[in-house]
């Protein structure tokens, strides 16, 4: 296990490849970076002569959690530039889907001087999708905290992971105060209401069309309730360099991800089929 700590916090880290263009790339819920597909994509990445960075954000996997933040996506956002400082990898093409896409955009936005380009996909949107994982990833945190206090936060199913593999994170959540543990977690969740000029959370619309860097958007499905294809399009028109493409899957695929078998392996599990789109764009985008 590799560690860095940055902002305050130990991250959890893995460099894919010696030397080379540098990318990072984000997975989305709350699922770590030995999650199926995601070190296989970095390495179909890497063989091209790139160099790779895949990471635990704060709240998964082996890295410490951390409360702090306007919202959660934007503490990991900041997380991230700081780790790609330390790292010194210099302008690094941020990639990221689901709540890892959303953590890229703020990534590039908040820090432009780290980001030599972005790829994303399944970027959340639409009144339902917002609000419905606003509530899947603060609800369960704030009833338990509300009802039973931080030893009942600390029980939860979502932070066992990050508690077995970083056994110092049940303490971290024990001292926490409770009252302003219950406010970060409205605050947190206040930020996925949907508003007017702000298509992704956290990102104003206006400051999305500063983010003057190349960029390629994957085109949602249409089947997708929570990754919106309108969404997806949208953001693509907003940002000034952004290429809209098509996925390496069908409309489906988020939806056959949650199949009982295709669970087995994993919602990031054809990632690595985003290798040969991500890799021509570069081509032809980024020097």
């Amino acid at each position: 296990m590799t560690r860095a700590t940055v902002n305050g916090l130990s991250v959890a880290y893995e460099l894919i490849g010696e030397t080379g263009q540098p990318w990072a790339i984000t997975p989305g819920g709350r699922y770590s970076k030995d999650t199926p597909g995601i070190r296989e994509l970095a390495q179909e990445i890497a063989r091209t002569g790139r160099r790779v960075l895949i990471w635990d954000r704060p709240n998964t996997g082996e890295s410490d959690v951390s409360f702090d933040g306007a919202s959660e996506s934007e503490m990991q956002a900041d997380t991230l530039a700081a780790l790609i400082r330390h790292l010194d990898l210099g302008p690094t093409v941020i990639a990221g889907g689901s709540g890892g896409s959303r953590v890229s955009l703020l990534t590039a936005a908040r820090h432009r001087d780290i980001a030599s380009g972005l790829a994303i996909w399944w970027l959340s949107g639409g009144v339902y999708g917002l609000m419905s994982i606003g509530v899947h990833y603060g609800s369960g945190s704030f009833t338990a905290a509300w009802n039973g206090g931080m030893e009942a936060v600390a029980a939860l199913p979502e932070w066992s992971e990050p508690i077995s593999r970083n056994p110092g994170n049940r303490q971290r959540i024990l001292d926490q105060d409770r009252k302003e543990f219950l406010a970060t977690m409205e605050r947190w969740m206040s930020v996925y209401c949907p508003r007017e000029g702000e298509l992704v959370p956290g990102l104003p619309d206006d400051d999305a069309r500063k983010l003057d860097i190349p960029a390629l958007v994957l085109r949602s499905g249409v089947s997708d309730i929570h990754h919106r294809r309108e969404t997806s399009e949208q953001i693509a028109q907003l940002l000034p360099r952004a290429e809209l493409k098509e996925p390496p899957w069908s409309d489906t695929e988020w939806n056959d991800r949650h199949t009982p078998e295709a669970a087995k392996e994993g919602l990031f599990f054809n990632w690595p089929k985003l290798a040969p789109v991500l890799l021509e764009w570069a081509d032809e985008n980024l020097t």
